[in-house]
């Protein structure tokens, strides 16, 4: 999982319509559809979980409590530098690149995010699963929450 899937999670109700829809479809999943599946977090989510007001940020780190955490190593860096190397990945979006990576040099299966920005981005996943394939690896399925609601 990543970072945005927990901040969902454990956030206030936002007033935007639409990140409060997700928030909504992310507790759904949490409770109904996440036990079906082995979560695993990592260091860089936990880094990014502690970040901003303190008090969000203990409701999201006691949200994580439990979770088995990804090593964050030498391939993972690798396969971070050259997805930006090969520019699939823009400069300002390294830790997107790094959550891609631990997922798929961990062979995750699925790697659960709300940001459509540079990882669940359906323009830039050819890119990326070619990268992780050159590389040697199998790209997960990059999702959201309510595409793994079942069926």
């Amino acid at each position: 999982m990543e970072t945005t899937v927990i901040s969902y999670l454990a956030g206030k109700l936002n007033r935007d319509l639409i990140i409060a829809a997700h928030q909504e479809l992310t507790r759904e999943w949490w409770e109904n559809r996440s036990k079906k599946f082995a979560s695993f977090i990592s260091q860089l989510v936990i880094q990014e979980l502690k970040q901003g007001d303190k008090q969000a940020a203990q409701r999201r780190i006691q949200v994580i409590e439990n979770i088995p955490v990804l090593e964050l190593n030498d391939r993972v860096r690798a396969l971070a530098h050259e997805l930006m190397e090969k520019k699939i990945m823009p400069r300002k979006a390294v830790e997107d690149a790094l959550h891609i990576a631990i997922a798929t040099v961990h062979g995750m299966d699925f790697l659960v995010t709300w940001n459509c920005k540079h990882i669940a981005n359906a323009e830039m996943r050819h890119g990326i699963s070619i990268v992780c394939y050159d590389q040697g690896y199998e790209l997960p399925i990059i999702c959201t929450p309510e595409e793994l609601m079942g069926g």
